[in-house]
């Protein structure tokens, strides 16, 4: 049994383990949001989201300062009943062949009182500097995972996966599907968005949130 990390993923490792197709920058129905409409004080807290980022530096804020005033607020604010936005969050999942595990930077989910129960969409924060990883392989990795914990919950295959990964204050948005799951190499099927500037788009980007809780939330 292989044992994987999120943090070290590589796609030369993931496409020996599952059967990865990619799909990138289409027209994709998930990201036709202007039917989704905004409420008063939604367009406000993103009024005032923005408006701190105009004052400042996105790029030379640190981490954990980005998270707390970039990120984090837009994943709260797409909340619905249940579904939380929880940081920091345990991914762990055992495949046929291989284990995968690792924390993810954000999840919005189904929470229970103790932690996130069904994980529907998983963020990465893009780490900077020389240690910086591909953030693509660390997502899928993640999204394997917790597509893995919701099987083993709901049974359902294919079973429907969102995520996003986060440049500073650009975010970039996947869909996946993953089946599979008792087979010697599960297939991982990604559909990928264009990258979305928070500065300029971050109420298209709260839609996009609130379509991707729309789909789940029963």
């Amino acid at each position: 049994m292989e044992k994987l990390t999120l943090s070290s993923l590589s796609k030369v490792t993931l496409k020996r383990l599952v059967n990865l197709e990619e799909r990138n920058f289409a027209i994709l129905e998930w990201l036709q949001v202007d039917s989704i409409s905004l409420t008063a004080e939604e367009q406000q807290q993103v009024q005032f989201i923005q408006s701190r980022l105009h004052r400042s530096h996105a790029h030379l804020m640190n981490e954990a300062t980005l998270w707390a005033r970039v990120i984090y607020p837009l994943l709260g604010l797409a909340e619905q009943g249940n579904i939380q936005a929880w940081s920091g969050v345990s991914l762990q999942a055992q495949y046929v062949h291989f284990e995968i595990e690792g924390i993810a930077d954000g999840v919005l989910g189904e929470a229970t009182l103790d932690g996130i129960e069904s994980p529907y969409l998983v963020v990465i924060e893009t780490k900077r500097g020389v240690e910086n990883q591909n953030p693509l392989c660390q997502l899928y990795g993640q999204i394997l995972a917790a597509a893995h914990i919701n099987w083993k919950d709901n049974g359902k295959t294919p079973q429907e996966m969102f995520g996003c990964y986060t440049i500073a204050d650009n975010w970039t948005f996947v869909r996946a599907e993953i089946e599979g799951f008792e087979s010697d190499k599960p297939s991982l099927q990604i559909e990928a968005s264009r990258e979305y500037s928070e500065l300029s788009e971050a109420p298209t980007i709260l839609k996009i949130l609130k379509g991707i809780v729309a789909k789940h939330f029963h």
